[in-house]
């Protein structure tokens, strides 16, 4: 099960294992204040598709392709995530402010498809 959960939302004991999956750390927030259980920065879209997006719901299908085939390159990132996900609660942590249009809800989809 996978759950998504923006870094500037309080942690709670229902989050399960909390991974943060942005390639930039969260803007203002302390380390020990996200009580992750890891930071997988493989998983984040590349720069270059990460500023080509720019959070733009118009380019929110063609990201997610874009996306994919990123992911599809390099499932060593994303198992373990896929594993933790088949045992128990994982909790995918981002820190963009659209809570439809970011890479955590593509990366959820992606790895919902893949179970």
């Amino acid at each position: 099960m996978f759950k998504l959960k923006r870094a500037y939302d309080d942690p709670e004991a229902s989050d399960g294992l909390r991974y943060l999956v942005d390639r930039i750390w969260p803007r203002g927030v302390k380390k020990d204040a996200l009580k992750l259980d890891g930071w997988i920065k493989d998983v984040a879209p590349s720069s270059q598709l990460r500023q080509w997006f720019g959070h733009d719901p118009q380019k929110w299908t063609e990201f997610r392709k874009r996306y994919f085939a990123e992911l599809d390159k390099k499932p060593e990132a994303w198992q373990p995530l896929l594993e933790a996900g088949r045992k128990g609660t994982v909790t995918l942590v981002y820190s963009a402010q659209d809570s439809q249009h970011n890479n955590a809800v593509a990366l959820a989809e992606y790895l919902r498809r893949k179970q």
